[in-house]
């Protein structure tokens, strides 16, 4: 990867991470369209700079992040990120394979546009009685096991899968957005960590000047941009909902499958 690339690639994860519309996705279609091969090193730096991406979150709720008195919170995003933890460790072989397969990814684009239409007007008719409360732990429980099927479904979209669990917990769309954010932060630090160390033990090469100077280079330009993602997504699902990003994932979701069709002719 050259400095452009580097550069084009984490505008797109920082704008892309929060929203539900699967920044994995998104790197990966760009990709090919900006002369990017698959290696070690693209993989590890797609990891990486989503974890940059993500601790703007830490940056824009440090209040919530640095409020050691509150020990609750971090109770609940150990609950929350516990199954992704044991999900990702048994199945670490067969998602490597599948982030590989754009087939798949497009197909999955396509399928959760069309879940987060139904479920945003589905819920847009029930009454919220929790909207003013703060998560309760069984609740985190099961926005964690949500973010699972992102797991299992490589372009449904981590935000996505969250945010719906957090729907499907009476939560309120501010509140399953934000807790969405929060739930981010172990779970791209242990995806990041357990990466890097895989990549360092069977490709240790990919660890060179040049390389980690990227890495660097696109973990500040996705932190920034997603400063500004963050607060633009929670102000717009606050006046317009989830359909919008629905329809967007499956139009782009057939767009890539139209073009996979027409590389394979």
């Amino acid at each position: 990867m050259n400095t452009i690339q580097t550069i084009l690639i984490a505008i797109i994860e920082g704008i892309t991470e929060f929203l539900p519309i699967s920044s994995t996705a998104h790197m990966k279609f760009a990709n090919p369209f900006l002369g990017i091969a698959d290696s070690p090193f693209v993989d590890l730096y797609e990891i990486v700079i989503q974890f940059a991406a993500i601790l703007s979150v830490v940056v824009i709720y440090r209040k919530e992040f640095f409020n050691f008195r509150d020990y609750r919170f971090y109770l609940k995003l150990l609950v929350a990120v516990l199954p992704a933890l044991v999900f990702g460790a048994l199945l670490k072989k067969y998602i490597d394979a599948v982030l590989d397969n754009l087939w798949v990814i497009a197909t999955v684009m396509v399928l959760g546009g069309v879940a987060l239409i139904f479920i945003d007007r589905y819920f847009k008719k029930q009454v919220d009685p929790k909207q003013n409360e703060p998560i309760q732990f069984k609740q985190a429980f099961w926005v964690g096991c949500f973010q699972v099927l992102a797991i299992v479904f490589p372009g449904l979209s981590r935000s996505a899968a969250t945010i719906i669990g957090g729907l499907s917990q009476k939560l309120s769309k501010q509140a399953a957005a934000e807790f969405s954010f929060f739930l981010a932060v172990p779970t791209m630090l242990a995806a990041s960590a357990k990466s890097t160390l895989d990549v360092y033990q069977d490709h240790p090469e990919v660890f060179i000047s040049g390389n980690l100077l990227n890495m660097l280079i696109g973990g500040l330009v996705a932190f920034f941009v997603a400063l500004v993602s963050v607060k633009f997504f929670i102000r717009f699902v606050q006046k317009r909902g989830f359909s919008l990003f629905g329809w967007y994932r499956i139009a782009l979701g057939l767009i890539m499958i139209a073009w996979l069709f027409l590389q394979k002719a």
